[in-house]
């Protein structure tokens, strides 16, 4: 036993510095790939400074912030880290892309009991990668080693956003009114919600897991990253008059399209106007849950919704189509009566 007199040090405490500097050096050349104009100082300081690029006539800052969630545990249990980082980007800049905002910069936060330099590297490598996929930035982060707080092997993440937009443009989906129609882009898969359920489904599933799904390993189809809408739908937000998008997280289509129409009004989705993957399907039947349900615990196949005039829809959608997302026409806007925002017939 240490006797009181002897001098305590990090390295007592469990802290390792080294490998701190370590994974620094291995960041470094990894956010300097996101930089863009607006950067003044990154990482490396104590606080990291960016300039709203000067095209902004008024600019008006638009913030989000998320983490991953219970996705985390199956990335432990399966070792597969290189993913959850894009998933991390992708919550907070598609929240802040429906606004009609640009993503301008990200930092990030990565907390655990005893830092590993190889595993911390890959999920910051995913990270930079999803920012440098939106157009943002990497300017910051903290990396946390505290131990005695998490298990040998995991590590909790967080994150945010912050954008620019130009006060004239802001979306705020008061324009929307009956007729017009709504637009779904496909998503990659489960994104980053629902991972409770779909634990779940896994445990349930036993030894009879699928070998693959949507043609891809079934690990793969199911860690599939967050998809990041940013750039192909700030380039259609250029090109034509949308008026609403909303990012389908928890809560699924049932609850964020709501959150995006005015009141008076209600989003009316066809049932089987996009199709559902094997991925969904398999969950859907090993959750025994109803449609009603499986559209509100998951995107169900649409990981973001574009609300647009009738007379416009078709060039929108066209637009986005030529670059490289998958569009379905999946309902119109109605007038709302009695009953929920969103109805799926």
């Amino acid at each position: 036993m240490t006797s009181p007199s002897t001098p305590l040090s990090y390295k007592d405490a469990g802290v390792d510095i080294d490998a701190g500097d370590a994974l620094v050096e291995r960041i470094k050349p990894l956010a300097k790939k996101t930089m863009r104009e607006g950067v003044l100082a990154g990482i490396g300081g104590f606080g990291a400074l960016f300039e709203v690029p000067k095209r902004y006539q008024e600019p008006v800052l638009v913030s989000g912030t998320d983490g991953v969630g219970t996705k985390l545990k199956l990335a432990f249990e399966w070792n597969m880290h290189d993913t959850v980082g894009i998933d991390l980007v992708g919550m907070s800049v598609n929240d802040v892309l429906v606004q009609g905002a640009e993503p301008l910069f990200f930092l990030d936060y990565f907390a655990c009991g005893k830092l590993d330099v190889d595993t911390a590297a890959a999920v910051v490598g995913g990270i930079a990668k999803g920012c440098e996929l939106s157009g943002c930035a990497l300017i910051g982060g903290e990396t946390a080693e505290m131990p005695g707080m998490y298990p040998a092997g995991e590590y909790d993440l967080a994150g945010f956003c912050v954008g620019a937009v130009e006060k004239s443009k802001i979306l705020t989906g008061q324009s929307v009114k009956p007729g017009d129609v709504v637009l779904g882009l496909a998503s990659h898969g489960v994104h980053s919600n629902g991972f409770s359920l779909v634990r779940k489904c896994i445990e349930r599933a036993g030894a009879n897991l699928p070998a693959t799904l949507d043609g891809l390993p079934f690990r793969e189809a199911i860690m599939k990253p967050t998809r990041l809408y940013v750039k192909n739908v700030l380039a259609a937000l250029a090109a034509h008059p949308i008026k609403a998008l909303a990012h389908i997280t928890g809560g699924g289509l049932l609850e964020n399209i709501p959150r995006v129409l005015p009141e008076g009004t209600a989003a009316h989705l066809v049932k089987g106007s996009w199709p559902q993957t094997e991925l969904f399907a398999w969950l859907q039947k090993t959750a025994g849950i109803d449609d009603i349900e499986m559209n509100r615990t998951f995107n169900n196949g649409i990981g973001m919704v574009v609300v647009i005039a009738a007379d416009q829809a078709a060039a929108c959608a066209a637009t986005l189509r030529g670059l490289g997302e998958t569009v379905h026409e999946i309902g119109r806007i109605a007038p709302r009566g009695e009953g929920a925002a969103v109805v799926v017939a």
